[in-house]
């Protein structure tokens, strides 16, 4: 028979069907047994009366039966307005044990308030029964297909490139360094070298969703040694406004249609509304965001840390976009090229042609215009110490090489914000961070 599942049993009333899943919880009682069986999509109630002979077998599979086993069912479904659990029961005619849960669980995935997070993430795949920690990866997943889709509607293509590098990719002191045959090799810290590679290739317009790796000794709630990214490059831009115009309706697009489908479920496990964007997303330079933090909230900081946005400006950024734009994103511009990498363009002052995104008050994307001559490349490279490093990467802009720019944002971070969750830990299938190495 086909796969069906749990929430697809409505399409099947008063038809035999058959369907798996985990056994949830058993209800043992004098006459009859009620078995809640559990899948991706939802549990149901599976009913079998005692009394009748034609059910001793199953009665007797039941009876030892340890809840987290896995079974494979066929009945009857039957709409029954009475029973709480969506009004529809499986009546079976046979029960199939496919895998036993022998081992008492290491905790209880149903009630995780005072379960330690380091011993979760250890029973990762226990963790993740959890209704409301499995329904993270739905939301993301489905965030995801909307970016995809908006960008496959106006004529992107889906790239993958190479993990393994012969150079570091953004600077040498954040990256993994791996024995590669007889030299060594490198993590990617982004794809960034190599969407540029697409748009010399005369590409125009590329993304892709990929594994990056940081080798940075951070142990924050945002931050993780290998992380999802959401890369994107087009060309024949005018300026950098044209990028962040791109983002922000690719956001719109993408927070409005998960809304659409799946906002009453996260409304009804997390408690929050998805709050879709207007567009066009507000703008400030970066020296006027300090400015007002200082004027409206008493944020001072020296100087020297005006060179980018701290974590608590950041933070604060929230509370100025709301006030005084009324909108959860804030794009900031202007930040001196000295910090940023050496292949964003930078105008005749030596200001970046490029922004932050910042989003409840959390940096969620740095993007901007790429040089693309090849004589202003190489001498950003030079004053980094990094020509020789990056002599491959130079070549791409040596036969011409469009206007152009892109973005990228963290899955796992954007997911965190999205449903307001404590830390990147819970919204990566399987963290990786300084510390943390398993499963």
């Amino acid at each position: 028979m086909e796969k069906i599942n749990i929430n697809e049993l409505k399409n099947y009333f008063d038809k035999e069907i058959e369907i798996s899943g985990f056994v949830d919880n058993i209800r043992n009682l004098q006459w009859v047994q009620f078995i809640i069986l559990r899948d991706s999509t939802g549990k149901v109630q599976v009913t079998i009366e005692k009394s009748e002979e034609a059910n001793k077998e199953m009665v007797e599979i039941i009876n030892t039966l340890p809840i987290e086993s896995t079974v494979k069912i066929t009945g009857k479904v039957v709409e029954s307005p009475k029973v709480k659990l969506n009004g529809m029961e499986i009546i079976p005619s046979k029960i199939e044990v496919t895998s036993n849960s022998s081992l008492e669980l290491p905790f209880n995935f149903k009630d995780l308030a005072n379960v330690n997070l380091d011993t979760r993430l250890d029973y990762r795949f226990i963790d993740l029964r959890n209704e409301k920690n499995n329904f993270i990866f739905k939301v993301q997943s489905t965030l995801v297909r909307y970016m995809r889709e908006y960008l496959y509607n106006n004529n992107f293509t889906e790239i993958h490139t190479p993990k393994l590098l012969g150079a570091a990719s953004e600077s040498g002191a954040e990256v993994f360094e791996v024995k590669y045959f007889d030299r060594s090799a490198y993590l990617a810290q982004s794809p960034q070298f190599y969407k540029q590679m697409a748009m010399a290739a005369g590409m125009d317009r590329i993304f892709e969703v990929a594994p990056c790796f940081r080798a940075e000794n951070s142990n924050t709630s945002r931050h993780a040694t290998e992380f999802t990214s959401f890369d994107v490059e087009f060309s024949y831009i005018n300026s950098f406004n044209d990028v962040m115009n791109l983002e922000a309706e690719m956001l719109t697009y993408a927070l409005s249609k998960l809304k659409e489908e799946l906002g009453d479920k996260i409304k009804e496990l997390f408690g929050i509304d998805i709050v879709v964007p207007t567009l066009p997303f507000p703008t400030m330079p970066l020296a006027d965001v300090y400015k007002e933090l200082e004027e409206r909230y008493g944020y001072k900081v020296d100087e020297s840390e005006k060179t980018d946005m701290t974590t608590e400006a950041e933070r604060l950024s929230l509370k100025l976009a709301k006030e005084k734009f009324n909108h959860e994103f804030l794009f900031i511009t202007d930040f001196p090229a000295e910090k940023r990498a050496f292949y964003h363009m930078r105008n005749k002052d030596g200001v970046l042609q490029g922004y932050d995104l910042i989003w409840r008050g959390v940096e969620i994307t740095s993007g901007a215009q790429r040089e693309h001559r090849y004589e202003e490349i190489c001498k950003n490279a030079k004053e980094k110490g990094l020509d020789e490093d990056v002599k491959f990467y130079l070549g791409f802009f040596k036969y011409g090489c469009p206007p152009h720019g892109g973005f990228a944002i963290g899955v796992d971070r954007l997911t965190m914000l999205l449903l307001d969750i404590p830390s990147v830990k819970e919204t990566q299938f399987l963290f990786r961070g300084p510390n943390r190495l398993n499963p």
